[in-house]
């Protein structure tokens, strides 16, 4: 299953994070569409693992292994 989801505003706000610890800064301010981005792209990401997960949940391959001892000569 591959993703088809973008991470670029995940990125970003990682980014601003980053920038914030390095300056001591206490505050992030994002704008609304930065906001609505990423929640966005954080629905999309659990959305994608939860499917994921489902998926390999349902899929478990059960294998079966008889043994008879055979024969030796």
């Amino acid at each position: 299953m591959e993703s088809n989801f973008s991470n670029m505003h995940l990125k970003m706000f990682n980014d601003k994070v980053k920038l914030m610890n390095q300056s001591n800064n206490k505050n992030l301010v994002l704008s609304a569409t930065e906001a609505r981005s990423l929640q966005a792209e954080i629905y999309d990401l659990l959305n994608y693992c939860a499917n994921l997960s489902r998926k390999t949940t349902t899929t478990e391959e059960v294998i079966n292994v008889v043994m008879d001892g055979g024969s030796y000569k």
